[in-house]
């Protein structure tokens, strides 16, 4: 396996603004289209679709057995881990707000961060770090918490806010299998495909299960939800990161993710007309600070190891 990734550089980072763009945006799309297709169904659907573009892709670039001939163990776990990550998210926005999902989603780079510490040495915490990792932990504590004493938040929406962490702690754990292991110098499509696959296998038989598999209406807003998480999302934006994960530190590039709640919050305030209470305005903040410090000062610090003329290149 490969150890040999850069620090982020400035096409890095216009990358990841639009991709954090997009992801920001999913949850709000699920929403629109909830009262048309059940969430766990939209979640099933869209990595089907997702899936069937990366195997048309794979078949046009004559890439063949994937999935039999890859690494199928870690491929396994990461398709397991997808499929919790969307379940917790489709099941977590019945009960909860986009703007709080797109926060408690997006702690995922805290807790990669946490486990590419154990397991890759050139990614272990600072100091600095480790107070990063606290701070987000106290906004999380305080996002919970304070609306929950002041009683301005349902034990309803304090359901769907667990499941948002919970699915963040998916994803972290995704990331963290995935530069563990063979997969980290897969090819993105294999990657994707594992995700995907694992995705439609295990979320179509439980929204069919929990009778979340209709009624379906395929109107016009139900359309335009489904292609722009299968295509764009799950398709386009999901191969993207897996590129520049095969290219780039996987801290250095957790750094930017720290924009997608914003871009998400804003979406649930300005396109669903939600409300943001102080006392989850304030912990939203501190878990922003808290994730670009623990995964900015992994980001210095690698600059900083850089020879002038590597920092150029």
């Amino acid at each position: 396996m490969s150890s040999h990734r850069k620090p982020a550089d400035g096409f890095a980072f216009a990358t990841m603004v639009v991709l954090c763009a997009i992801w920001g945006l999913q949850q709000v799309a699920v929403k629109l289209a909830a009262p048309h297709v059940p969430n766990l169904m939209q979640m099933a659907l869209r990595s089907g679709v997702a899936a069937l573009l990366v195997a048309l892709l794979c078949w046009f670039r004559g890439e063949r057995g994937l999935l039999r001939h890859g690494p199928w163990r870690p491929g396994l776990l990461v398709g397991v881990l997808f499929a919790l990550e969307f379940l917790f998210v489709g099941e977590g926005l019945r009960h909860t707000h986009a703007s709080h999902m797109g926060i408690f989603l997006y702690t995922a780079p805290v807790f990669s961060a946490l486990g590419l510490h154990w397991w890759v040495p050139s990614e272990r915490l600072k100091r600095t770090q480790w107070l990063g990792i606290g701070v987000a932990f106290a906004g999380i504590a305080l996002a919970f918490g304070g609306g929950w004493l002041q009683g301005g938040l349902s034990p309803e929406v304090l359901l769907g806010d667990a499941m948002g962490l919970l699915a963040g702690l998916s994803w972290g754990a995704t990331t963290v299998a995935i530069r563990v292991s063979k997969l980290s110098d897969a090819p993105p499509t294999q990657t994707l495909l594992y995700q995907l696959v694992g995705g439609v296998a295990l979320l179509l038989p439980v929204a069919l299960l929990t009778g979340q598999a209709g009624p379906v209406t395929m109107a016009p807003v139900a359309w335009a939800s489904l292609l722009f998480q299968g295509v764009i999302v799950c398709f386009a934006s999901y191969l993207t990161w897996f590129w520049l994960l095969r290219r780039y530190l996987a801290s250095n590039l957790s750094v930017f993710s720290f924009m997608t709640p914003l871009f998400g919050v804003s979406a649930g305030i300005f396109v669903l007309n939600e409300h943001a209470d102080l006392s989850f305005a304030v912990g939203a903040v501190l878990v922003l600070t808290g994730i670009l410090i623990v995964s900015g000062a992994g980001l210095l610090r690698s600059a900083s190891a850089l020879k002038p003329e590597e920092s150029r290149t």
